[in-house]
């Protein structure tokens, strides 16, 4: 009867570890839902951000390639791609 005790001491200790452990994942879900719905009820709104993605100018991101810059890119991709074949 005495070898059987620390079995069931064993069992016990898993049994609390696997609930404290549940416990604190069931309560982490729970603050990111909580942070997830105070962050969408405050964050800013689609309109919003789709004027400003508007009222970027894409003349200005896109930089022009000139003739000499762009032929040197097709040589340099013709050149990468007879290495391969």
């Amino acid at each position: 009867m005495t070898s059987q005790l620390p079995l069931l001491e064993g069992i016990e200790l898993m049994l609390f570890g696997l609930g404290l452990v549940f416990l604190f994942l069931a309560l982490l879900i729970l603050c990111i839902n909580l942070i997830a719905g105070l962050l969408e009820r405050f964050s800013m709104h689609e309109a919003v951000i789709a004027t400003a993605v508007t009222r970027v100018d894409k003349s200005k991101t896109c930089a022009q390639v000139d003739a000499d810059t762009l032929s040197a890119i097709q040589i340099a991709i013709q050149q990468h791609r007879a290495r391969h074949n």
